[in-house]
């Protein structure tokens, strides 16, 4: 999740999770994997769409489409950080 976190970094993650927000920063298991990215989108079929905040090096949403929300594992809470602006349409993904 860089620039928000850098490898190494310590964070606090609670989980089993209920739910999610809009800009909640969640693990997920995907392809045998825990990733971490942020929510972007939450639709009425219990699905998330997740982007990294590093979009020119991140496989989220982008590539992956809507996730089951039942792919997050646990919710960061600490610490709590909101994603840089940037312009998801410059990435040609």
């Amino acid at each position: 999740m860089l620039p928000t976190y850098s490898p190494g970094e310590l964070v606090v993650a609670i989980g089993p999770v209920s739910s999610v927000s809009v800009g909640d920063v969640i693990i997920l298991s995907h392809g045998g994997m825990e990733k971490m990215k942020r929510v972007a989108q939450l639709n009425s079929k219990n699905q998330l769409y997740v982007l990294g905040d590093n979009p020119l090096a991140s496989t989220d949403s982008r590539t992956l489409g809507w996730l089951p929300a039942t792919t997050v594992s646990a919710r960061i809470i600490w610490p709590r950080r909101l994603a840089r602006a940037y312009d998801y349409s410059t990435t040609g993904r």
